[in-house]
């Protein structure tokens, strides 16, 4: 069974690498799996910063429709919040690369890293509406979180992605390069964490992380049974099968 990420180290920089090219790095069950490893492990002494990109074209396409359909994930469990909680849990900054498209649950993967860097050719986008689902309420606390109630209901009621130029003068990423300045960009900003004092970045971080748990206090139960029968209906099923296969989707609201 091949890897579906690659990870490297150089010094004080980490470097994790999303290797599904060929499914525009579509988060699929075993991929969420070896993120999880790879964030849940205590970093080394001698770890500043995590880095996180992609091979191929896009950034992350989110969650994979194939396998969903073929697979759906039992109960309510959600793997994919596991392994984004694991991100933003993490000890240490995470920096994401954006080189490319990041949408729906590759939205989501960006959106918990610490600092995102994306290129101008970049799209970021939660197109979950298109196809009768609807994030649950820990993916859409992210996005309420980094970009307030306006730019998440233009993100997640209208569907369609913005560029990343939009998305950094909204001030929901951190910097934003044309393509021949995207590495160089992205480096100035790791290598000044890797220079800063370890014990700061990681007391700083824990206490961003904990200073917005207050949310998870918020009853939800009716807002869970709302996205549990979105994610259940004939129009989800509908929907995934239409992006699969490149259709128009017949919703019924049912």
């Amino acid at each position: 069974m091949p890897d579906f990420i690659r990870v490297s180290s150089a010094g004080p920089i980490r470097t994790i690498t999303l290797a599904r090219p060929e499914a525009r790095n579509a988060l699929n069950y075993q991929m969420l799996d070896e993120m999880l490893d790879a964030f849940r492990a205590e970093p080394p002494d001698d770890e500043r910063v995590v880095v996180l990109r992609a091979e191929g074209p896009a950034f992350c396409a989110g969650m994979d429709l194939k396998e969903r359909l073929a697979n759906p994930p039992p109960g309510n469990d959600s793997p994919i919040e596991v392994m984004l909680a694991a991100i933003e849990d993490y000890p240490l900054p995470v920096v994401a690369i954006v080189h490319g498209d990041a949408i729906a649950g590759g939205n989501e993967l960006a959106l918990h890293c610490d600092f995102v860097v994306a290129s101008t050719k970049a799209s970021f986008g939660m197109s979950l509406a298109q196809i009768g689902l609807a994030p649950t309420w820990f993916l859409l606390e992210k996005l309420m979180e980094v970009a307030g109630p306006v730019v998440t209901r233009e993100v997640l009621l209208l569907g369609d992605p913005l560029p990343a130029t939009r998305m950094h003068e909204l001030g929901v990423i951190s910097r934003v390069a044309p393509p021949h300045a995207l590495e160089s960009t992205a480096q100035a900003v790791i290598e000044r964490l890797a220079a800063n004092a370890p014990l700061s970045l990681r007391a700083m971080k824990a206490n961003i992380v904990r200073q917005l748990q207050y949310r998870e206090n918020i009853p939800h139960e009716d807002v869970d049974r709302l996205v549990d029968a979105a994610r259940k209906s004939s129009d989800a099923v509908e929907g995934v099968a239409a992006r699969v296969e490149r259709r128009q989707p017949q919703f019924s609201g049912s």
